[in-house]
């Protein structure tokens, strides 16, 4: 196991297996994820690439939940502290709309590279796949997920539906569900999009783990240079049929819906959060959205 100054990112590789295995491991905060943790997964990514040996890479989290994106305790964190000490700029002054298009640039094409990665991917998923830990989920080659892990972009309840990877979501959802998630903000649980073929495999929890082992070996064990070739073909085949111009629309989407401007009656995550705190902002915003069913 590979061990770093930040050990909430974990790498490993079985050699004789030809399998890697990546762990977010930031489990007090159900496995999300700031800029350095993202980073991090994204140079352990770069070295499966260039690593002849490793034919296949495991994305997992660590006890039992995937990943739930982001980590909002700092939503401006993203754009870095620019104008911090700047006294022309208040301290907390809102990102401008040329520091979010650099930072959603880089950040898209951390998500632009694991869909056209050479390797094969597997995703085991359990637990909690939301916002990017959902995109991650969904951009795996292979994924295996528990039937009642939760599933969603709520982010788009305060940040707004032109959010993440549109083409992704459109071509792997299909156009019913991604409106649906990406409009509402719900979070469903993985085994009501089961029939959908959404997942590789959809099984109970305490079998994830296994499975997913099993769909990396069974992969792992097909020619290298032949797997390699297929992705490149899968991507050229995406790209024309589903994906054309998806480099550019995620990051220049995100940073236009970002920079929102609220009515009177409508949620602000960022202004709440600032009032009263990361966890009641969470509580607030579900209080906010829920509409009961109709008897």
């Amino acid at each position: 196991m590979t061990t770093t100054a930040d050990d909430r990112v974990l790498f490993d590789v079985d050699r004789d297996k030809r399998i890697a295995t990546i762990t977010l491991n930031n489990p007090k905060q159900r496995n999300s994820y700031d800029a350095s943790m993202r980073n991090l997964l994204g140079r352990y990514l770069d070295e499966v690439a260039e690593d002849d040996d490793i034919t296949v890479v495991l994305l997992r989290g660590a006890d039992g939940v995937f990943s739930t994106g982001a980590d909002m305790n700092n939503a401006y964190g993203w754009y870095g502290d620019e104008g911090k000490d700047d006294e022309k700029r208040p301290a907390k002054s809102r990102p401008s709309q040329r520091r979010r298009l650099t930072v959603d640039r880089k950040s898209f094409g951390f998500y632009h590279n694991l869909m056209g990665f050479p390797k094969v991917t597997v995703g085991e998923i359990s637990g909690y796949a939301l916002g990017g830990g959902f995109e991650m989920a969904l951009m795996t080659d292979i994924s295996v997920i528990a039937r009642d892990t939760r599933i969603g972009m709520p982010a788009t309840r305060f940040l707004g539906p032109a959010l993440g990877s549109l083409h992704m979501f459109f071509h792997r959802l299909g156009p019913v569900q991604a409106r649906r998630l990406l409009l509402t903000g719900d979070i469903i649980r993985a085994g009501e999009v089961e029939h959908l073929g959404v997942f590789t495999e959809t099984c109970e929890a305490e079998k994830v783990t296994a499975r997913a082992r099993y769909w990396a070996e069974k992969a792992a064990k097909m020619p290298a240079d032949g797997v390699v070739i297929a992705k490149e073909a899968f991507r050229l085949v995406e790209q024309s049929q589903a994906y054309q111009g998806e480099e550019v629309a995620s990051y220049l989407f995100h940073a236009y819906g970002t920079n929102l401007q609220f009515a009177d009656g409508e949620f602000n995550f960022v202004k709440t959060r600032a009032q009263h705190g990361t966890k009641e902002a969470f509580r607030l915003r579900d209080q906010h959205f829920h509409v009961p069913e109709p008897e």
